[in-house]
């Protein structure tokens, strides 16, 4: 085979790779499943203002992420303490407003580091479902891709120390929405185009819980919905049904970052004061028995230098816990060997996100940090966005999509550039 054939043959794979890589959506918080990683080839570590595609203002101020699906994505915001809430729908690729619908609530409390639009909303590719609460009302609504209401469903009150922050996820047709507040608590899955309730599980309760939850598949299991929160630790629950199939007991502290799953285990954390108190890895593996709490299925534990609002990042034989003090560290999934720890900078309420091995998170001032996703410690950059953020990093389009306190930024990617250097 000549060398002209080869680098032609190459060229087409990299190129379907990429391609692949680009179409790939975003849909809930932290994306595909929450695993905040994504394949996208080329993304940048160093760039200035100039190279940015547009970058606008929104009303408001919002710490949700943007969800994109297609050329479509969706954003919110809110003003005046909560009383106006706002759902966007941006062409994707332009940056121009489709439309914007507005929710009137009531004003209400929250934390010094939240907003009244801290959830991100969840897309199916059909319709968008948006969660917004005050202190009377827990409302989801569904809108058409056109911003017509599909349907709308109010929840009943939200009491809460802190404001709401909890994603909603699709799944199987359905919108499943937690509700772990400081009052009676559950967890809800509507029908995804009526809203009407598919089934609704009771919880015990403690502290309010911010951890959106993911699906776990494995070969030869039962598929399960985990969910985080203080009363009941990690719970595993049957998605069509909602069916608790176990659970690992109370944590210590408040939930805040999500689950994530590598090597085999579900990892999940609690803390307060701007800081993690206790990591968990749990055994996910169902058994006839393991129909109930099994605090045993803690395959090991930590207890410093973890994170406590950013949800950590699982990648190929390694999890990447970026704590709220800017320190980072790589441990090994299966026993949590400490291989790196160290001090990137910022503070952080955002969660990093993987882009091709890549570790990107903006902290509170509004720097993306970027660091090597690897068992050898790597800085790559930081550059300035030029406005707080509490959000994190979306993907999708050939883009990175950065969410700040009063902007939205869209970044395109060259996979060109990416081609070229598979070639060389």
């Amino acid at each position: 085979m000549s060398t002209i054939f080869r680098r032609m043959v190459w060229l087409i794979l990299v190129f379907i790779v990429v391609k692949s890589a680009s179409a790939e959506n975003w849909p809930r918080f932290r994306g595909d499943n929450g695993t905040g990683v994504v394949s996208l080839t080329g993304a940048p570590t160093s760039w200035s203002p100039a190279d940015y595609e547009w970058n606008l203002e929104l009303p408001g101020e919002g710490h949700s992420s943007p969800v994109i699906w297609g050329d479509k994505l969706f954003v919110t915001s809110a003003i005046d303490e909560g009383a106006v809430r706002y759902l966007f729908c941006l062409d994707a690729v332009t940056g121009e407003q489709e439309w914007s619908r507005m929710f009137a609530l009531n004003r209400s409390h929250k934390h010094e580091k939240s907003s009244w639009a801290s959830s991100t909303p969840t897309t199916d590719g059909e319709n968008v479902y948006v969660a917004f609460a005050d202190e009377e009302t827990y409302t989801l609504a569904a809108y058409d891709f056109s911003g017509e209401l599909v349907w709308r469903r109010r929840l009943g009150a939200f009491t809460s120390q802190h404001g709401q922050g909890v994603s909603p996820i699709v799944y199987q047709g359905m919108v499943i929405l937690p509700n772990d507040q400081m009052g009676p608590s559950s967890i809800i899955a509507v029908d995804a185009k009526t809203g009407r309730t598919v089934w609704n599980t009771l919880r015990d309760y403690r502290r309010t819980s911010y951890a959106t939850p993911m699906i776990l598949e494995q070969d030869g299991q039962p598929t399960q919905l985990i969910c985080v929160s203080g009363a009941t630790g990690v719970s595993s629950l049957d998605p069509l049904t909602g069916e608790t199939y176990w659970q690992t007991g109370e944590f210590p502290m408040r939930t805040v970052a999500s689950p994530v799953y590598g090597g085999g285990l579900i990892f999940a954390s609690c803390g307060g004061g701007g800081k993690g108190s206790l990591l968990i890895a749990v055994d996910p593996t169902l058994s006839k028995d393991s129909f109930k709490e099994d605090a045993d299925r803690i395959a090991y534990s930590r207890e410093r230098i973890l994170p406590y609002v950013p949800t950590p990042v699982a990648y190929e034989d390694h999890i990447y816990l970026w704590n709220d003090n800017g320190v980072v560290s790589c441990i090994e999934a299966k026993d949590g060997k400490n291989v790196w720890t160290q001090r990137v900078g910022g503070n952080y309420s955002g969660s990093p996100v993987c882009i091709d091995g890549t570790l990107y998170a903006m902290s509170e001032a509004g720097t993306v940090h970027i660091v090597k996703a690897s068992p050898e410690y790597e800085k790559l950059g930081e550059i300035e966005l030029g406005d707080p953020s509490h959000a994190t990093i979306a993907v999708a389009n050939e883009r990175l999509y950065f969410r700040t306190f009063h902007r939205l930024i869209s970044l395109k990617v060259n996979t060109q550039d990416a081609v070229d250097d598979e070639v060389r």
